[in-house]
């Protein structure tokens, strides 16, 4: 008989359960493709990164200040290790290029002939940097098909042409296939050189700034990540492993890091459209009030025929179950519906869970039994003969 005021009601609960499930399956959605990107990376990575190197004051950098990784480290990896498929040393900056009148900031990684192997890089144009070029410091380079299209158009064939790293020419001689990815962390937007040539003529040092290690096979990855840690232990001189300037990663453990934040912001997300549904399930409670009120001489009538206080506790409750069960219908309707235009209109990815379906509902027969208790115990206690004349 409200229709007005119990559809306005329900519209808070439609908007904070599609807020929760929309927000669910943008965290979800995150995680996924982290997890993929991390996966895309490499199977069986091992990665080897610099530490904390103290200043003269005693305070530590950041993690990846030591700079005390070298390719020789990398070469007695590959000689001391067993189980090692294939190691990739790497040097990474970010630069300006220009080719063509075109100018591009992108990242710069000085790597080996190894890489594509450790990395599943894989060439869609031309060929990767060789052994050769690493060992006569060759000036040549393979683009990330997003670097391809920024500085020579897009799906173009640079093979031959000619880009500018920081003032210095390189010859372009591959072109790698997409991976996907977009911002700072693409693995599309990306130039690879011969890593001698970097540490020379762009970063004027020896060191590298990562090694990444295939093992064999994922039952080994254990045993090789232990026997890294120790090897490079020795060669470096240090007796404490807690004073080690070099992290040792295994892909299981940047994938654990990675959920962790990801859950994290999931939590988050879903906490603070939660809010949402406290707002709606107060407004259940005012309506019920609001109601009990109205029909106190209902709630006489039926009382005085025979009902029991549970009879008409469970009438009221129910009310507001239902109401709160349809508010959840639709609010999931809602919810995937926003999931769903979020990845279509972004580049943002969703992924709608049969688990934030389950809490949807979960939570809104929660709410109507939480916030529909109180209204329909005070209209159980009403006394029948108050109650018929009540006007």
């Amino acid at each position: 008989m409200n229709k007005a005021r119990s559809g306005l009601t329900i519209l808070g609960i439609v908007i904070g359960i599609g807020s929760v499930i929309a927000m669910i399956s943008i965290g979800q959605g995150a995680a996924g493709s982290i997890e993929s990107r991390i996966q895309s990376m490499g199977s069986n990575l091992i990665t080897v990164m610099p530490g904390f190197q103290k200043s003269f004051s005693q305070v530590k950098a950041g993690m990846g200040s030591a700079q005390t990784l070298t390719i020789e480290d990398a070469e007695a990896i590959v000689q001391g290790i067993p189980n090692v498929q294939a190691v990739a040393p790497e040097l990474s900056r970010r630069y300006q290029v220009v080719a063509r009148g075109q100018n591009t900031n992108t990242q710069i990684i000085g790597t080996v002939s190894a890489y594509p192997l450790v990395k599943n890089v894989e060439i869609g144009l031309g060929s990767f940097i060789s052994d050769q070029n690493v060992r006569s410091m060759s000036k040549v380079a393979v683009l990330g098909p997003t670097t391809r299209d920024d500085l020579f158009g897009e799906n173009t064939n640079p093979l031959g042409q000619t880009v500018r790293i920081n003032g210095i020419n390189f010859k372009v001689i591959g072109v790698t296939q997409s991976k996907g990815g977009t911002g700072f962390g693409s693995q599309d937007d990306i130039i690879f050189i011969p890593l001698t040539t970097a540490q020379k003529f762009l970063a004027g040092a020896d060191y590298v700034s990562t090694i990444s290690i295939q093992a064999e096979n994922a039952q080994t990855m254990a045993s090789v990540q232990s026997g890294i840690t120790n090897l490079l232990l020795r060669l470096h001189n240090i007796a404490e492993p807690e004073l080690a300037d070099f992290n040792v990663l295994s892909q299981q453990d940047i994938l654990t890091a990675a959920s962790s934040i990801t859950n994290t912001m999931t939590i988050l997300l879903a906490a603070i459209a939660g809010i949402s549904l406290i707002v709606g399930g107060i407004g259940i409670m005012n309506m019920m009030m609001t109601t009990v009120t109205e029909r106190t001489r209902e709630i006489g009538l039926r009382k005085a025929i025979g009902a029991k206080r549970l009879d008409i506790s469970l009438q009221f409750l129910t009310e507001a179950v239902m109401l709160t069960f349809l508010g959840g219908a639709v609010g999931i309707i809602l919810g995937s519906g926003l999931a769903y235009g979020i990845s279509f209109f972004t580049a943002l990815p969703t992924k709608i869970s049969l688990f934030s379906i389950i809490l949807a509902f979960t939570v809104s027969a929660g709410i109507g039994i939480a916030f529909g208790y109180w209204p329909a115990q005070k209209a159980a206690k009403l006394n029948p003969i108050e109650a018929l004349r009540y006007e």
